[in-house]
Parts: C-alpha cells; sequence; structure tokens
C-alpha cells in the first residue's frame, strides 16, 4: 500500500511541475537558472521516498565561476538525491531522446539544458568542442556524470573522457559531487529507507593539464570521488545502525 501511496504522489507531483514549470518558462525560455529551480524541487520527494538527505555543499559554491560539475550516477533516485547538489546557472548534459519523455521532456528542453546525440560517436569530438564553447559564450556551469552510465551497485565505473576534454578546452575547473549508495537500500514499500549524504569536493584546477593529460586528469578525479564515495558509504552505515 505505501508503495502504491508513494507512485501516486511521486506521478501527480512529476506531472505537475513538468507542466506549471513548462508554462513558468516560457517567459524565460533556456534560462540556465531554471535548472537549479527544478532540480531541487524533484529533489524534495527525497522525503517521500523515505530518504534522509544530508547536504555538504559549500556556502561559497553559490558564487563558483564557470565550472564543470562531475556526479556519480546510481540510478533513477539520483533525480531525488543528488540532484540536490545542482548550482546556480549549471545545466545538465542529456541525449537528445529526453525530449520526447512525456511532460519532462518539454521542461528538460526549456530550462536550458543541452541535448545530444550520444547514438552518433562520430561526432563525439564535436559535442565536446559545443560543450566547451557554450561554457565560453553563456557563462554557465555544465553537470556530467562521466560514467556515462547507471552503475547500479557496481561501485564507480571508470570514466569517460569526454567531461575532461571538454574541461580543459573551456579552461574551467572540474567539482565533483558525490552521492552515497542508493541502489538495493530504497524500498517503496518500506518507511524508513535511511540516510543518503551528497557531498561536494573542492575544485579541481584543470589549467595546468594539457590534452594530452586528459586520462591522467580523469584517473585523478576518479580516485578522489571513489575514495570519498567509500568513506560516505560508511558513513551512512555508521549513522543508520544506530537507529
Amino acid at each position: 500500500m505505501l508503495a502504491i501511496i508513494r507512485t501516486i504522489i511521486v506521478i501527480i507531483y512529476t506531472i505537475l511541475v513538468c507542466v506549471l514549470g513548462g508554462i513558468y518558462c516560457l517567459f524565460s525560455p533556456r534560462n540556465p537558472k531554471h535548472v537549479m529551480t527544478f532540480g531541487h524541487l524533484f529533489g524534495r520527494l527525497s522525503g517521500v521516498f523515505g530518504i534522509k538527505l544530508i547536504k555538504r555543499i559549500p556556502q561559497q559554491a553559490k558564487n563558483y565561476p564557470p565550472s564543470i560539475y562531475l556526479g556519480n550516477h546510481q540510478n533513477n533516485y539520483d533525480m531525488v538525491t543528488i540532484s540536490n547538489g545542482v548550482q546556480p546557472r549549471t545545466v545538465t548534459v542529456g541525449k537528445k531522446s529526453l525530449i520526447f519523455v512525456p511532460f519532462f521532456g518539454f521542461l528538460y528542453w526549456i530550462t536550458g539544458n543541452i541535448l545530444i546525440d550520444r547514438g552518433n560517436r562520430s561526432k563525439a569530438h564535436t559535442t565536446i568542442s559545443q560543450v566547451a564553447e557554450q561554457i565560453k559564450q553563456r557563462k554557465i556551469s555544465v553537470w556530467m556524470f562521466p560514467e556515462g552510465t547507471r552503475s547500479r551497485g557496481r561501485g564507480l565505473l571508470p570514466f569517460k573522457t569526454g567531461a575532461f576534454h571538454a574541461a580543459i578546452s573551456a579552461g574551467v575547473p572540474i567539482v565533483p559531487v558525490c552521492a552515497s549508495r542508493t541502489e538495493g537500500r530504497v524500498k517503496l514499500n518500506r518507511w524508513n529507507n535511511g540516510t543518503v549524504i551528497i557531498e561536494m569536493l573542492d575544485p579541481i584546477d584543470t589549467s595546468k593539464y594539457t590534452r594530452d593529460q586528459v586520462r591522467e586528469l580523469a584517473q585523478h578525479c576518479h580516485d578522489l570521488m571513489d575514495a570519498k564515495i567509500k568513506q560516505l558509504n560508511k558513513e551512512v552505515e555508521l549513522l543508520d545502525s544506530k537507529k
């Protein structure tokens, strides 16, 4: 019964946010300020799923210059957990097919997110150039999931290099954002689904890296995030065991 109630609440809430949000954004379409607004609105659903969310976002993060934010991509619950880490004037990069998702697709486009053709590998270099160019021209930050797919409990997967090429080309720092494990921990019929911690790490200066050192930069970021995620997982287990 609890699963049914939660599902109904989430569906109604999502439709309302997408429809009313789409109308609201018509007055300033493709404005990057909208992405944080609606990312945080969807983030409020964490409570509906019985998740206690702990956010560790530095106060100064809202004043960071254009950056590339990296998040670990676990599953569909990212929409209500790590989305709370999105900062002002930050857009995401998603596949073009998202625009065909009922209700959500239009909102995703009109809020200013970047749509790419992930199925066309021959255009991958052009896509990275476009991301870097948009960062410089629009003075925006970009949120990316460097694993390229959901990890679904397999730990932090190897990083693809696109985000790091874009950061070096645009001359912007990289800001990792880590979320503790959610895979297998959220049960719709369970009232309390434990704690999830979202933590933003310090910006990483990319100016000392060249295009030939992209893999080195990617591995450095992977090592930092992997260590932090493992630390957060242990902390969450300790917190939840005390309840």
